[in-house]
């Protein structure tokens, strides 16, 4: 019932020994059907280990990207809390410049504090071109709609002349690195006058 050919069987002496030689017969016959058995055994283990090695070799590359994506996710998000502190320092130089340019006016004849201001103004300038040079960018969002990924709403104004939903003003400025929101803009958004 095995068919299983061997290198003997197959061999030809020449006119002495044919395949009806009782030389070139197997002498267990069993032995041949026991090594079909164990090659198609074989066989299984080799598609079973193959398959395990395509699925190890996706699992690694998966983890290669993973990890790939989490340090440049780490290279690029690594001064967030830096920035978060650098903004507040950045909002106090704003504030200060702007008390500055109120004293500064045509009205008051002092010319020093007209220079402060032009170098609060200088530096904040700088300070904003250093945090866009580093993928950090300040929220504009006056007359834009309401999200409450950006947006932190502290107030509701009403809507003359502006649409419901949308903001109308901006208490504290918001902050976004590589596009991730670091600091909520603290806004006030225009609710329909009853």
């Amino acid at each position: 019932p095995c068919v299983f050919s061997t290198a003997a069987q197959q061999r030809s002496t020449g006119d002495e020994s044919g395949p009806e030689d009782p030389r070139d017969e197997p002498k267990h016959p069993l032995s041949d059907c026991a090594l079909e058995h164990k090659a198609i055994k074989l066989e299984e283990q080799v598609r079973d280990l193959t398959e395990r090695y395509r699925k190890a070799l996706a699992d690694s590359d998966n983890v290669r990207r993973r990890t790939q994506k989490f340090v440049e996710d780490a290279k690029l998000f690594g001064i967030q809390s830096f920035c978060r502190d650098l903004v507040e320092v950045a909002d106090i130089l704003e504030k200060t410049a702007e008390s500055a340019a109120e004293e500064a006016e045509p009205s008051n004849p002092n010319p020093t504090l007209k220079k402060i201001y032009e170098g609060l103004s200088l530096i904040e300038a700088k300070l904003q071109s250093v945090f866009a040079k580093h993928g950090l960018q300040k929220m504009n969002p006056v007359g834009g709609k309401y999200d409450p990924y950006d947006h932190e709403i502290v107030c509701h104004v009403p809507a003359e002349g502006m649409q419901p939903g949308t903001i109308a003003l901006v208490t504290q400025d918001g902050y976004k690195l590589h596009g991730r929101t670091i600091r909520h803009a603290l806004v006030g958004v225009a609710v329909e006058s009853q």
